[in-house]
């Protein structure tokens, strides 16, 4: 195994989950908030300087989507619990379809590995604007705990995030039949 920084600064990001979720629990939304900041700071820290110090891992390749897909699932799911966050409730049908969708692309990507050989999937313009939307939802929702005023932006970004997981959801649906089609010879319809 590597020990490198950026694999250090995903296992960290790790450890913030449950630390996050407390938080909410709690009803400390600025507590929540920095956490949330500071997992993104570690998540910046540890792209630039895999890239930068030349320390990309396989293990990195791993931690890294790990530690920002289950703190965004945990967010995701502790923020749509009713009467638990001080700020705007995402409803949980936005839950859903970003946790719905992250599964269906991970599926695809698993049946694609065995079946095709496929290792590498990199995420579309489209995936990672609705990964940025998603995180931005997070903190204007957090946001709105602190300051009432923001309910109205974290409603918007909810709606957006809602709509650009379904359309990404959709162009990485489009995408697996292209490769299936082009991988099997067959005519694209």
């Amino acid at each position: 195994m590597n020990w490198t920084l950026p694999n250090l600064l995903s296992v960290l990001r790790l450890g913030l989950v449950p630390i996050f979720i407390i938080a909410v629990i709690n009803g400390r939304p600025a507590e929540a908030l920095a956490l949330m900041a500071l997992a993104g700071l570690t998540d910046a820290l540890d792209g630039y300087t895999a890239r930068y110090l030349k320390q990309q891992s396989l293990l990195g390749s791993y931690l890294d989507p790990i530690a920002d897909k289950l703190l965004m699932t945990a967010a995701y799911v502790v923020l749509a619990i009713p009467n638990l966050s001080q700020g705007v409730r995402i409803p949980v049908w936005v839950t859903v379809l970003v946790i719905t969708r992250d599964v269906m692309i991970l599926g695809l990507a698993v049946v694609l590995s065995m079946t095709h050989g496929a290792r590498r999937f990199p995420p579309t313009l489209l995936s990672k604007l609705n990964t940025a939307f998603q995180v931005i939802a997070v903190l204007v929702v957090l946001t709105s705990g602190l300051w009432p005023s923001a309910a109205p932006w974290a409603r918007l970004c909810i709606y957006l995030v809602a709509v650009l997981t379904v359309v990404s959801g959709l162009q990485y649906a489009f995408r697996i039949a292209a490769f299936r089609g082009e991988s099997d010879g067959a005519p694209m319809s």
